[in-house]
């Protein structure tokens, strides 16, 4: 009997990329874990206020602030989600799980090499550096919570819904290369937003909503019948918004 293939899915953790692993190790036997260590605060926002500037730095991560200590307030739009779609969002103890730095840490490295996984697939984790591209002799997938090019980065849900682009409200499974979100399109899942939903749950709603796609992107891989495609939207990447937006957009048009 052939082993099964091998999958090492790269993530930082958290309720919604585990909604993501659960169902591919629902449908495959080999997924396993790299779960790499936070960034520390201090750098990512010397980083972002390099490309961005202070002043829209600052206002991002009081937005970040506000998400982090309203998740209580959307406990229950949560529950909701996991009831209604039959999602699990903790780790799932038939997955091993390995503790590395960083995606782009030695140990990472090492570890995808002493495993030799047939694909590997990112979920929220950090972006992976040249040399680590470099290091991985097989596809790398990336699930991103929005529809690339047009929604690259972080909280693309919220900025469709803020821009009124509901019809381009989803996700996106992608070949990944050195940029942020910009390699070849797999599967994109087009969602309709919630009018429940919020920046607080955008991201677990879409989730739900797109297990099928990452399934067939990792089907696709193994069987080594990958069609990458690309797109006709504009590519801009998205940051945070920053809390004046927020609240703004909050306040005269109800989008959180």
């Amino acid at each position: 009997m052939a082993e099964p293939k091998k999958i090492m899915v790269i993530t930082a953790g958290g309720p919604y990329p585990w909604v993501i692993i659960n169902a591919l190790a629902e449908r495959f036997e080999g997924v396993e874990v790299a779960l790499e260590q936070p960034e520390s605060k201090a750098l990512f926002l010397r980083r972002r206020a390099r490309k961005l500037g202070w002043w829209q730095t600052f206002g991002q991560f009081l937005t970040m602030t506000v998400s982090r200590f309203g998740k209580r307030f959307a406990r229950d739009r949560e529950a909701e989600i996991v009831a209604e779609h039959g999602i699990t969002t903790t780790p799932s103890p038939k997955v091993p799980v390995t503790a590395v730095s960083s995606a782009n840490g030695d140990d990472c490295r090492d570890l995808i090499a002493a495993t030799s996984p047939d694909v590997v697939f990112l979920a929220s984790c950090r972006m992976l550096s040249r040399k680590t591209l470099a290091a991985i002799p097989c596809p790398v997938l990336n699930y991103h919570s929005g529809i690339n090019p047009k929604y690259r980065g972080l909280a693309g849900g919220w900025w469709a819904r803020a821009s009124g682009d509901e019809a381009n409200y989803g996700t996106t499974v992608h070949l990944v290369d050195a940029g942020v979100d910009t390699g070849d399109i797999l599967y994109q899942a087009f969602l309709t937003p919630d009018p429940r939903d919020s920046l607080l749950t955008d991201a677990m709603i879409m989730a739900a909503g797109s297990r099928d796609i990452a399934i067939k992107a990792v089907e696709d891989a193994l069987n080594r019948r990958l069609e990458p495609k690309t797109s006709d939207l504009p590519s801009v990447q998205r940051y945070h918004p920053p809390i004046w937006t927020y609240l703004r957009t909050g306040v005269t048009r109800r989008i959180w």
